[in-house]
C-alpha cells in the first residue's frame, strides 16, 4: 500500500509539473500574441531608459518598451518552434517507419540521406535552406523543419526494427495479416512515446536555431519583433552601457528553452515505460 502510494504521488507530481510548465509557456505565447503593436511604436521621448517600474525591461533607442518587444518575440519563437518541430517529428516518424519496414535498398538510401544531412554543418544548412526559400517566416519554418528530423528518425527506425523481431509480429504474419496492417496496429502505437518525447525535445533546438538565424540576418525581417533581431540590435549599444537591451531578452530566451526541455523530461517520465519506474 505504501509503495503504491509513493508511485501515485510521484506520477501526480510529474503530471502537475508538466501541466504547470505548459501553462506558463502558453501564457507567454498568449501574452505576446494579444499585446497590441501600438505598444511598441517609437517614442523618442522615452528612448534608452534603464529598467524601472514603468518599463521593467527598459526601452530601446527608439523608445519602444523592451518587455512588450520581448514577449512578442518569444511568442513568434514559440510558434516557429511548435510548427517546425511538429513537421519535423512527423517527417522523422514516416521516414523511420518506412526505413525499418521497407526494402533493404530503401533502408540504405534513407540511412545515406540521414548521414548526408547530419554531415553538413547545421547552421550552414539552415542558412542555405532559409535563403533558398526566400527568408522570412516561411524560410525559417522550412529550414528548421527539414533539418531536425534525422536524430529522431534513427531512434524510431531502431525501435521499429526491435519491434519487428517480436514473436507477436510473427504470429500476425502467419495469421495472414499484411505489412500495412501490422504497421498500423502493432508498430505505430508503440512509437507514440518516442514521437511525443522527440517532438517536445525538438522545441528548444528549433527555437534556438530560429533565434540564431534571425540574429545573423537570415531569418525574420527586421521590422518583426523577434528575439534574434532584438539581440542583434542590442549589440550596437552594449559598449554604451545599455546592458538591459540584451540581458532581459537573452535571459527570457534561455528560460523558455529550459522550460521546454523540462517539459520534455516530465512527459518522458509519464509516457515512456522505461523512465516511469526509474
Amino acid at each position: 500500500m505504501g509503495t503504491a502510494k509513493i508511485k501515485l504521488n510521484r506520477r501526480t507530481k510529474t503530471i502537475g509539473i508538466a501541466a504547470l510548465i505548459f501553462a506558463v509557456l502558453f501564457s507567454i505565447y498568449l501574452a505576446g500574441a494579444l499585446l497590441s503593436d501600438e505598444l511598441i511604436q517609437a517614442d523618442f521621448s522615452q528612448k534608452g531608459l534603464p529598467p524601472s517600474l514603468l518599463h521593467p525591461f527598459g526601452t530601446d533607442m527608439l523608445g519602444r518598451d523592451m518587455l512588450v518587444r520581448t514577449m512578442k518575440g518569444l511568442s513568434v519563437s514559440i510558434v516557429v518552434g511548435v510548427v517546425a518541430s511538429t513537421v519535423s517529428a512527423v517527417i522523422a516518424l514516416i521516414v523511420g517507419v518506412v526505413a525499418a519496414t521497407g526494402s533493404s535498398w530503401l533502408d540504405h538510401f534513407i540511412n545515406w540521406l540521414i548521414d548526408l544531412v547530419m554531415g553538413i554543418p547545421h547552421t550552414v544548412l539552415l542558412i542555405l535552406i532559409s535563403f533558398a526559400c526566400g527568408k522570412g517566416l516561411k524560410g525559417v519554418l522550412i529550414g528548421v523543419a527539414v533539418t531536425h528530423w534525422t536524430g529522431l528518425a534513427r531512434i524510431i527506425r531502431s525501435e521499429v526494427l526491435q519491434i519487428r523481431s517480436q514473436q507477436y509480429i510473427e504470429v500476425s504474419r502467419k495469421l495472414g495479416k499484411s505489412s500495412w496492417w501490422i504497421t498500423v496496429h502493432h508498430i505505430l502505437p508503440h512509437m507514440i512515446p518516442q514521437f511525443l518525447i522527440g517532438l517536445i525535445l525538438m522545441f528548444p533546438h528549433a527555437i534556438m536555431h530560429e533565434s540564431s538565424l534571425t540574429f545573423l540576418g537570415f531569418g525574420l525581417p527586421p521590422e518583426q519583433p523577434a528575439i534574434g533581431i532584438i539581440l542583434s540590435e542590442s549589440m550596437k549599444y552594449l559598449s554604451a552601457g545599455m546592458w538591459w537591451l540584451a540581458f532581459f531578452p537573452g535571459l527570457m530566451l534561455v528560460i523558455i528553452v529550459l522550460l521546454f526541455d523540462r517539459l520534455g523530461e516530465n512527459v518522458k517520465k509519464i509516457v515512456d515505460p522505461y523512465s516511469a519506474h526509474e
